[in-house]
């Protein structure tokens, strides 16, 4: 037990002396932001990040969102320091100081839809109801602030019906955000869908207390040149993202897993047969 405490302690000594010497090449104010965490919230940092830069922008979130530590370390194994502010948006044109600043940080590229179980060749369907089903997962991907309102939600003009995708609220930026998840490549046309969206959403639902609603496009891959020409002349708030998913079901799996109609099917005929 003795050797077991004494290999621990001298873990613990090396961890301390890496500690310092890691924190050692920033100014002192770094090194006391890093003692506001908890010590083992310090070593994931310590551990996983490559340089006092990442470590400090980790530090800094951690503070920020009270983040547990196994969210600290999903986010840094998700790689959120190179991702996140990344999206290419209209942001600075549409949105004053410094509601576009915060509304660009709060936007990554990519998004990371590890979570989902979905063939390469998923369609914009598949991917809506996997991002709904696994909302908790996917709040967490878009980042603290963000409350989902729901899919397929139904906005009536002068009698015509419109459908957003995905609706959320995002309660530090105090605005509507609508989200649309593409399974195809950005396409200029999206942005013009988009920007009725959002419109339609700021003359609707838009209280005089809330700020000017924000639409994100994530697409499965995008030509970046392409997205700022579709967004230089549009006038509402919009950001364009990708989304990587490196766990793909294969294909020939897409056959052999039943489709929600099926599993409602199979049900329903249990309930007849009882």
């Amino acid at each position: 037990m003795c050797k077991t405490w004494g290999g621990r302690l001298l873990v613990v000594s090396s961890l301390i002396r890496r500690w310092y010497c890691f924190w050692s090449v920033q100014d002192e104010i770094a090194k006391q932001l890093a003692t506001q965490i908890p010590w083992w919230h310090n070593v994931v940092i310590l551990t996983k990040t490559k340089n006092t830069d990442e470590a400090l922008f980790y530090v800094q979130k951690t503070i920020l969102n009270n983040w547990s530590r196994s969210v600290l370390t999903h986010h840094i194994e998700s790689d959120l320091f190179r991702r996140e502010g990344k999206a290419i948006t209209n942001f600075k044109a549409t949105l004053p100081k410094p509601q576009s600043d915060l509304a660009r940080e709060t936007l990554k590229d990519p998004y990371n839809f590890d979570f989902l179980a979905l063939t390469e060749e998923h369609n914009e369907k598949e991917l809506e109801d996997a991002l709904v089903n696994h909302v908790t997962h996917f709040l967490l991907e878009l980042g603290a602030g963000f409350s989902y309102l729901g899919k397929q939600y139904k906005l009536e003009v002068s009698g015509d019906e419109f459908f957003i995708d995905l609706l959320f609220y995002h309660v530090k930026l105090h605005c509507y955000v609508v989200v649309e998840p593409k399974a195809v490549k950005f396409k200029p046309e999206f942005a013009g869908k988009l920007n009725f969206c959002v419109s339609a959403v700021d003359g609707i639902l838009k209280s005089e207390q809330d700020n000017t609603t924000i639409g994100i496009l994530i697409c499965k891959s995008k030509n970046d040149m392409v997205v700022e020409y579709a967004l230089k002349d549009v006038h509402k708030p919009i950001g364009v993202s990708e989304y990587i998913i490196t766990k793909n079901l294969p294909d020939e799996f897409r056959s052999s897993l039943p489709s929600i109609e099926e599993i409602e099917a199979e049900l329903s005929g249990v309930e007849e047969s009882q």
